[in-house]
């Protein structure tokens, strides 16, 4: 199963939900792969503990492998080539690195939009790929929602959230239509939810009226999420006891069992 997080909106908690995500699926013995398309590179410095300064043993060596098809017998190098593992059992990441911003315009312009995909429909011996995703839409997100099966939209409680949450779900439409007609939107995760506060349960008891598929689990607030940042332990390993990993662990089954 491929999985993509995507928002447009940026600071929704795209990597931080990538990486919890991926990390109970490791643990409960599914080897399982984060693809990190964000040149940020904020999942790969999570499961890692460091970004990857080697260009050749990221995501940006595909890619410029892709460019080099065809070209004085260049070949593009296998995403089994640059994928690593971290310290968790059965968690892997394929890192970003910053030299994805200058690829873009070339990548787009030869039209490579479709070699994740292509690539990841031969990658063997993965139960789950996880993708994390620019806060943008671009060639990198657009890839991610092109290679994947399912879309999860993380969801911060504002006005302003809400409003792009519209655009976005017109912008799947379009990219299911145009690209990828298996692309499911699996669910709106809501993150930073204050169950005590008027505001938030009053957006999501509105966007569950308006059909918005808003998924049960919800994601508290907590210092727990940038103390695991810091320690670079997802928060199965760093607090497997605590009430937001358990959150994480609740989401997990949900989306599971649809």
């Amino acid at each position: 199963m491929r999985r993509v997080i995507f928002n447009q909106k940026g600071g929704v908690g795209k990597s931080t939900i990538t990486c919890n995500l991926a990390a109970i699926s490791a643990m409960e013995g599914k080897r399982t792969l984060v693809i990190d398309l964000d040149i940020q590179g904020n999942a790969t410095q999570y499961l890692l503990g460091k970004k990857v300064t080697d260009s050749d043993k990221t995501v940006a060596h595909f890619f410029k492998g892709c460019l080099s098809l065809g070209l004085f017998g260049g070949q593009a190098a296998g995403l089994e080539e640059v994928i690593h593992e971290t310290p968790f059992p059965n968690l892997f990441v394929l890192p970003s690195h910053p030299e994805l911003e200058p690829l873009q315009a070339r990548l787009e312009s030869r039209y490579k939009i479709f070699k994740l995909k292509e690539e990841l429909d031969k990658l063997e011996g993965f139960d789950e790929i996880y993708i994390d995703t620019p806060p943008i839409l671009n060639f990198y997100s657009q890839s991610a929602l092109i290679a994947a099966n399912k879309c999860l939209i993380p969801f911060d409680c504002d006005t302003f959230a809400r409003e792009a949450l519209y655009t976005l779900m017109q912008t799947l439409s379009e990219v299911k239509a145009d690209h990828n007609q298996n692309l499911e939107i699996e669910g709106v995760i809501v993150n930073q939810f204050q169950a005590q506060a008027r505001l938030p349960r009053q957006l999501v008891d509105e966007l569950i009226a308006e059909g918005i598929p808003v998924l049960n689990s919800k994601i508290s607030p907590s210092v727990k999420v940038r103390e695991s940042h810091s320690e670079s332990k997802p928060l199965v390993h760093y607090v497997p006891n605590h009430k937001l990993t358990n959150e994480f662990r609740e989401l997990h089954i949900e989306i599971h069992s649809k």
